[in-house]
Order: structure tokens, then C-alpha cells, then sequence
């Protein structure tokens, strides 16, 4: 019960890690900043991440301690009935906040709001843990108060393997690590879609909280006006756009292919950045 109450402690303090960075995320570009504030959330994400699994190495800890005291001979302490009651009303109310906080994670599109959604579920599955371990500890006599620290253990190992899954999505972001090759390959269908455009290449994409960034390089008909090659990559700029929100980083360059013999193909290269 010790445990969950830590667990539940962590889960209050990462709520307002949560509130300050997700407000610090909303905010729009300004000169400092010219990609936006996004990675204020992606670092809430890791702060929880990390929290979680603090957390859960705790628990596994001292799950292991009173283990083998318990194996070295010595009696366990038997829980009290107000222990089995406070778990109970634990797991009910942290199954209700992580069910809300979801929802609204998803409604708002927050990939932190959604994680710490997260954090309540775990903390519902320790006190589910605790439960099953007092309830054994308290009726099926001395020799099975064991199942308390057992149960926590267990309960540590869900909890550490959450905390894992979030640091790895929040530090990918954070090293700038490329989005998926589905998600990347669907980006040359769209830009290939585009009357005028082909061979895409030099594609680099990358997370700024819950929007992209993608930079490519794209290739037109050299003889083109300016107008018209810059009309490819507007309508291209806004197909990307119209597939991965309004909020998605185009950057584009424009290359191009058969220029007029007597206009050098370097004087034809055209740059379009949106």
C-alpha cells in the first residue's frame, strides 16, 4: 500500500508537469522559436516517462526485499481491512481519471495528455496488484503474505515496461529521428500525385510535438515559368497539409529537369520554402 501511495504521489506531481508544459506548447512561433514550442510536450513526455519508471524500479525493489526476508524465515506484516478498502476505492477512482484523461487526449490531439492518461492506468494496475496481494496476505493466512510484495513486483514489471515505451517515442523525437517509411512513402505518393512534380528525393522528416516537419527536394519541367513551378509546390505544400494537418512544416525544392539549353540549370533551380 506504501508503494501504491508513492506511485499515486508521482502520478499528482507528473498532472503538473503535464499542465505547465503542455500550455508552453500551445504557444506559436515567435523569434526564438521558429518551429514552434512543440518539444516542450515531447519533454513533458520524457519527464513522465521517466517518473514511471523511477517509480516502478522503486516498487520492484522493495517487492524483492520483503521477498526474501519473507524467504529468509522472517513473518511479513498482515495488512489491515482499511488497507483493502483504500485499494478499492483507489482502483475505481484512477480507472475513472485515466478514462477521462484519454478522451480528452484525444479530442485535443495531445501525445502528452494521452501518456499521462497513461500513468493513470498504471497506477490502476498497481492498485489492482495491491488488492489481489493484501486480499491474499489478509486471508489466506501467515504463509501467504507473500503475495503482497509478489503482487507488487509484478505490478512493477507493467509499469516499467509502460515507462520504457514512453522514453523511447519521446527520445526518438527529441534525437529528431525520422517519421516511419509508411509514413514517408506516403508522402512521395502525395507529392507524385501533384500534376507536374516527380522524382522526389533528399526526403527528411521529422516530429515537432503532435505536427511534422518535411523537407524534399522535387523535380519539374526546367522550361516552366517561375509562376508554374511555383504553383507545383504551393499545390503540393498543400496536399501534405490537407493529409497531416495545417500545422505541418513544408519545406520544398524545387529542381529542374530538360531546362532550355541557353539558361544554365543552375539559374533554373527554383526554392520554394513554406
Amino acid at each position: 500500500m506504501m508503494a501504491d501511495a508513492v506511485h499515486s504521489l508521482s502520478d499528482f506531481l507528473t498532472d503538473i508537469v503535464v499542465l505547465f508544459f503542455v500550455r508552453l506548447s500551445s504557444r506559436p512561433e515567435d523569434e526564438d522559436h521558429d518551429y514552434g514550442h512543440g518539444k516542450y510536450e515531447t519533454l513533458a513526455s520524457a519527464i513522465i516517462g521517466l517518473a514511471l519508471l523511477l517509480v516502478g524500479l522503486g516498487i520492484l525493489f522493495n517487492g524483492i526485499t520483503s521477498v526474501v526476508s519473507h524467504v529468509r524465515g522472517e513473518l511479513l506484516e498482515r495488512p489491515g481491512m482499511m488497507a483493502l478498502v483504500a485499494a478499492v476505492v483507489s482502483i475505481a477512482f484512477k480507472e475513472g481519471v485515466y478514462q477521462y484523461t484519454v478522451r480528452r487526449g484525444k479530442s485535443l490531439q495531445s501525445s502528452t495528455v494521452v501518456a499521462n492518461a497513461w500513468h493513470h492506468r498504471s497506477d490502476a494496475l498497481s492498485s489492482v496488484g495491491t488488492l489481489l496481494g493484501i486480499a491474499g496476505a489478509m486471508f489466506l493466512g501467515d504463509p501467504w503474505r507473500v503475495l503482497d510484495p509478489l503482487a507488487a513486483i509484478v505490478v512493477s514489471v507493467f509499469i516499467i515496461k509502460v515507462a520504457i515505451k514512453l522514453l523511447k517515442g519521446s527520445l526518438d523525437e527529441l534525437l529528431e529521428k525520422s517519421l516511419p517509411p509508411e509514413v514517408e512513402r506516403r508522402i512521395e505518393e502525395i507529392i507524385l500525385s501533384c500534376p507536374g512534380a516527380s522524382f522526389p528525393h533528399h526526403l527528411r522528416t521529422r516530429s515537432i510535438g503532435n505536427h511534422i516537419a518535411i523537407e524534399v527536394h522535387v523535380r519539374t519541367d526546367g522550361n516552366k515559368s517561375l509562376f508554374r513551378a511555383h504553383s507545383i509546390a504551393h499545390a503540393i505544400e498543400q496536399r501534405l497539409k490537407e493529409e497531416f494537418g495545417p500545422e505541418t512544416h513544408v519545406g520544398i525544392h524545387m529542381e529542374p529537369v530538360n531546362p532550355s539549353p541557353e539558361v544554365p540549370a543552375t539559374n533554373e533551380t527554383l526554392n520554394h520554402e513554406t
